[in-house]
């Protein structure tokens, strides 16, 4: 009969304690996962173009985005029409926040203008340039995905107001791979090769107004 009564006595105590470590497990935060940042940076050659003494001067305008573009969400499509975002996955900043830069970067070493600046700037400059950010998506409707970057850009003669030229850029990339990584690497690829268009368009549109 003790013995019964000592092997009870155990059971419940086994019995209560898993039943405290469970409470235990139950009453602790579930681990929230790391969010990952990821920027658009262009690799630039070491070397670029030096303008002339008389090469016009360009003001760049802080680029815009399209509704759904406008934030650090990192896009992807799954079906048409429907813009989905990682839950995990961002951009350091909204896209056309880092754009800004790079596009400066790219036209200065084009050497078609005798400088570049970034508004806000009290400078004068014989020509505007804006832009917008029309879509940058990575698409999972095909394989393999693909990211698409659409950028639309005007140039604006500054004396006269008047805008002398204006063409959107379109690149689509194959990711390679099926997850944000792989739309960041294929999103970089993509704006190297916008920015180096967008750089020649400027250039050339500029040397063609001033004949």
């Amino acid at each position: 009969m003790k013995t019964n009564i000592k092997r009870s006595s155990q059971l419940l105590a086994g019995v209560f304690s898993f039943l405290a470590i469970s409470g235990c497990s139950l009453l602790q935060p579930a681990a929230i996962p790391t969010p990952n940042f990821y920027a658009l940076e262009a690799v630039s050659p070491k070397t670029g173009h030096i303008a002339p003494a008389k090469a016009p001067t360009l003001i760049v305008s802080p680029p815009h985005a399209a509704a759904g573009f406008d934030s650090q969400r990192m896009i992807y499509l799954r079906e048409p029409y429907k813009l989905e975002h990682f839950a995990h996955s961002e951009w350091i900043e909204p896209p056309a926040r880092m754009l800004a830069p790079l596009i400066v970067d790219a036209i200065v070493r084009s050497g078609a203008f005798r400088a570049v600046v970034l508004t806000p700037s009290t400078a004068v400059a014989d020509f505007r340039l804006d832009s917008e950010i029309i879509r940058l998506q990575q698409d999972f409707r095909t394989r393999p995905g693909t990211v698409r970057f659409t950028l639309r850009a005007t140039l604006i003669d500054e004396n006269t107001r008047r805008v002398v030229a204006w063409r959107e850029f379109e690149e689509s990339v194959a990711t390679s791979s099926e997850d944000p990584y792989g739309g960041v690497v294929a999103a970089n690829r993509a704006l190297q090769m916008t920015l180096e268009n967008l750089a020649n368009f400027a250039a050339a549109t500029a040397n063609q107004s001033q004949r």
